[in-house]
C-alpha cells in the first residue's frame, strides 16, 4: 500500500514538473542567438540592441537568449555579415552598404543625396524598399527584420575648413569600402583609402590620412573628434544599420518566437532611431567644445557635382535597380 501511495505521489509530482516546464520553458529548450554588431558599447545601436535583448528574453519567458557582441568583438564587419550568411553569427546590423555585397538593389540606399531629410528615408525604408528587398535577401540566407538608424555622413580633417566643394580637393580621406560613399568624395576632389574603424583613430592621430567621414555619432562614440581639428556638415551619404537574421537560425525559432522577434526589432529600431535624433545636436556641441571648428557649406553646391558619383553608383546597383529606387523617392 505505501508502495501504490509513493507511486502516485511520484507520478502526481512528474505530471506537475511537466506542466511547469511546458508554460515556462526549459534550459534544454532555449535558444541562444548571438548578436554581433560594430557600434560602441555606448551608441544609440548598442543601446537599442539592449532593449531589444531584454524584451525578446521577457515575452519568450526565457527560451530565446540573446548573446551582444559589440564594437567588432566577433571580427570587422564584412566578416561579420559573412559569418551571419553561413549562420556562425546568428543576427548582424550591417549598413546598406555591408549588404549590397549580397544583393545589389540595398546599394542604391547609399546614393549621394538620395534623400532630403530623415523621415523621408525612413517612410521610404520602412515601407517600398523593405517590400522590395527582403525577399531578394532572403535568396542570400538573409531574413529583413528592420531597418534601423545609422545617419547622415559628414567629414572631418586636420587640413582646413570646409566651406565649399573646393576646400575638399586634395584631402586623403578615410572611407569604408562602400562605393557609394568613396564616389561622393571623389566627386568633390578629394582621395579616399580605406582603413578599418578600429585603426581609424591612429590613423588620423598619426596624419596617414588627413580625415574621414561618418555620422554624428559615431564620431563622437568612437571620440575620432578629438584627434580632429575640423568639422564640415556635407551630409553627402545617409545610410542606416539593418537588423539581419541568418535564415538557418530564423528556420530555429517557432512562428509566435519569429514574431516577437519582428515586432521587437522593429521597437529597437524607433528607439535607436530617436536616441540619434535626440543626441546629435548635444553631441555636436561637446564636439565643437572640445575644440573642433563646424563649418555648415551649402550643400547645393555639393550636389551639384554628384553626376558621376550617381553614374557610377547607377553601374554598381544596376539600372534597373537604380530606376526603381528613384522611382520610390519620386513617390515619397
Amino acid at each position: 500500500m505505501k508502495a501504490t501511495v509513493h507511486t502516485r505521489r511520484f507520478v502526481g509530482s512528474a505530471f506537475a514538473a511537466l506542466a511547469c516546464l511546458s508554460a515556462f520553458g526549459t534550459a534544454q529548450a532555449a535558444t541562444t542567438l548571438k548578436f554581433a554588431h560594430f557600434a560602441a558599447d555606448t551608441h544609440p545601436a548598442h543601446i537599442a540592441a539592449l532593449q531589444f535583448k531584454k524584451n525578446v528574453e521577457q515575452r519568450t519567458n526565457g527560451e530565446v537568449r540573446i548573446e551582444l557582441y559589440p564594437s567588432n568583438q566577433l571580427g570587422s564587419p564584412p566578416d561579420q555579415l559573412e559569418q551571419t550568411t553561413m549562420g556562425v553569427i546568428d543576427m548582424n546590423l550591417p549598413t546598406q552598404g555591408g549588404l549590397d555585397k549580397y544583393e545589389k538593389a540595398f546599394a542604391t540606399v547609399m546614393t549621394p543625396y538620395a534623400f532630403s531629410s530623415a523621415a523621408q528615408a525612413h517612410k521610404v525604408l520602412d515601407g517600398p524598399f523593405h517590400d522590395w528587398v527582403a525577399p531578394r535577401l532572403e535568396k542570400k540566407g538573409l531574413v529583413l527584420l528592420s531597418t534601423w538608424e545609422y545617419g547622415f555622413r559628414h567629414v572631418t580633417n586636420n587640413k582646413r575648413a570646409i566651406n565649399s566643394p573646393d576646400d575638399m580637393k586634395g584631402l586623403k580621406l578615410r572611407t569604408p569600402p562602400e562605393l557609394q560613399i568613396i564616389a561622393a568624395l571623389e566627386a568633390t576632389g578629394a582621395t579616399t583609402t580605406q582603413i578599418a574603424l578600429p585603426e581609424l583613430p591612429a590613423a588620423l592621430n598619426q596624419g596617414v590620412v588627413d580625415g574621414q567621414e561618418n555620422p554624428i555619432s559615431v564620431i563622437y562614440h568612437f571620440k575620432l573628434h578629438e584627434v580632429q581639428k575640423h568639422m564640415a556638415l556635407t551630409g553627402h551619404v545617409y545610410n542606416s544599420m539593418t537588423h539581419v537574421v541568418s535564415q538557418s537560425s530564423w528556420k530555429k525559432l517557432k512562428p509566435a518566437e519569429q514574431a516577437v522577434l519582428r515586432e521587437e526589432s522593429r521597437s529597437a529600431a524607433l528607439l535607436m532611431r530617436k536616441l540619434v535624433a535626440d543626441q546629435e545636436a548635444s553631441e555636436l556641441a561637446k564636439i565643437q567644445a572640445a575644440g573642433v571648428a563646424v563649418t555648415r557649406p551649402d550643400i547645393a553646391k555639393f550636389r551639384a557635382l554628384m553626376g558621376p558619383a550617381h553614374k557610377r553608383v547607377a553601374d554598381y546597383a544596376g539600372q534597373e535597380n537604380m530606376k526603381t529606387f528613384m522611382g520610390m523617392l519620386a513617390a515619397n
